[in-house]
């Protein structure tokens, strides 16, 4: 389960146990339509490779709490103030000062606009989306899109130059019932794949292997709970990577590349960005809060699965 940046994707609603739950954020982010996506068209022969897909995985750890704080009072909008300061538990707080930080700063360092001068707004599905500029961005370009997830106390934001991108990160301790309730919203072929591994961790693995792939995927189409996830489904090798995908009747885009990554032990983390038959970015996974310049760990795209295009 994740958030999408400011606010969290409410993933109660599908399993027991979630993540902290964040308060539904104030209509201060004026909802509206979601911008549409860029087309999905070739470039002329001798474009500039496409920019990276770029991943940062950050624990809670790596920002003190009262750094955390001093930075959210400098770089956070009213909105987002008013939501941290609903919460009950401070691990609560902390997760959500240390996510949204996170964001400001690598959109911040990606746009080339100060942290408190960048300005997130929401679709009407709740989806947050970088306000475009007039005559674009500082560093060039005129689109970015980003995704948020969060689970026991890790961060993972995804952002891109082109399209859309959905991302999710879970910790591979969940309970009986969660994992049971989970995989209760899977498609039928999705569940006969689970049951045909052992009861226990290998079954569990799987569990989650496929919620956050369907997670970062919803959240990529900006359809969150409107997507039920037993209209879409998975094929994956027994041990990693995703072999097939059956996408649902709304998706618009056709042909998508997944990425599974266990960036630290126990851990799991999904990425979701549509194909556009160009030569496909390579994706760079950071960790840590985006501070120093430590070069990124650099990950190949697998190759596009789903459907053709209309």
């Amino acid at each position: 389960m994740t958030l999408t940046t400011s606010e969290p994707r409410a993933p109660e609603a599908r399993a027991p146990e979630p993540r902290a739950s964040e308060p539904r954020a104030s209509e201060a982010h004026a909802p509206q339509d979601a911008p549409a996506a860029q087309p999905l068209s070739a470039p002329a022969d001798g474009s500039a490779p496409p920019a990276p897909v770029k991943l940062w995985l950050c624990p809670n750890d790596d920002l003190a709490p009262a750094l955390a704080a001093v930075l959210a009072a400098h770089w956070l909008d009213e909105t987002e103030r008013e939501t941290a300061g609903r919460f009950l538990f401070e691990r609560d707080r902390r997760q959500y000062l240390v996510a949204h930080t996170l964001v400001r700063r690598a959109l911040a360092l990606e746009a080339g606009v100060a942290e408190a001068e960048l300005v997130i707004w929401r679709s009407r599905r709740g989806r947050p989306f970088l306000q475009p500029m007039p005559g674009g961005l500082p560093r060039g370009g005129a689109h970015l899109d980003f995704n948020l997830s969060h689970a026991g106390g890790y961060n993972l934001l995804g952002i891109v130059r082109r399209h859309r991108i959905g991302v999710d990160v879970e910790r591979l301790d969940r309970d009986a019932q969660a994992i049971e309730t989970i995989t209760s919203t899977f498609a039928p072929e999705e569940q006969e794949w689970v049951a045909r591994a052992a009861p226990g961790r290998e079954r569990d693995r799987r569990v989650l292997r496929l919620w956050t792939l369907k997670e970062a995927y919803s959240k990529a189409l900006g359809l969150g709970l409107g997507l039920p996830f037993d209209e879409f489904a998975f094929t994956l090798a027994d041990d990693h990577g995703v072999t097939g995908f059956r996408p649902p009747a709304q998706d618009r885009f056709g042909r998508w590349r997944f990425v599974e990554l266990e960036p630290v032990p126990d851990v799991l983390a999904a990425v979701a960005v549509p194909d556009d038959g160009r030569q496909p970015p390579e994706l760079q996974l950071h960790h840590g809060f985006p501070w120093g310049r430590a070069a990124p760990r650099n990950i190949e795209l697998p190759e596009p699965v789903g459907g053709i295009r209309g």
